[in-house]
């Protein structure tokens, strides 16, 4: 349920976990595993060899790691605090609305 209402360009929090209180934009959703990338959380490291996958020289990759989707949750503009988020049906339309202001979220940039 949780993955339905996360899109790609909304800003997060994660809410458990190591990196508890960041907040960052989600740059993928991958909705079979219930998992979501956001930025700047979970920072893997990659070590890669000279001449590989089209890089003239080695070095050490970093980026971010997928988290479970029910571990982020979608931050309210006007609070900057997070908040739980209903769905509700607004002019004909399917419209993310925050539970504690009632503003609709805001579209994603992406």
């Amino acid at each position: 349920m949780a993955l339905r209402i996360i899109r790609k360009g909304d800003l997060v929090q994660v809410v458990s976990g190591a990196d508890k209180g960041k907040q960052g934009r989600v740059l993928a959703v991958d909705r079979a595993r219930a998992k979501v990338r956001v930025e700047k959380v979970r920072i893997q490291k990659r070590h890669l060899k000279a001449g590989r996958r089209g890089m003239r020289s080695g070095g050490i990759l970093e980026q971010e790691g997928y988290v479970d989707a029910s571990d982020v949750m979608l931050v309210d503009p006007t609070t900057r605090a997070p908040s739980r988020v209903r769905v509700e049906t607004r002019e004909g339309r399917r419209t993310r609305v925050f539970t504690k202001s009632g503003a609709a979220v805001p579209e994603p940039v992406s």
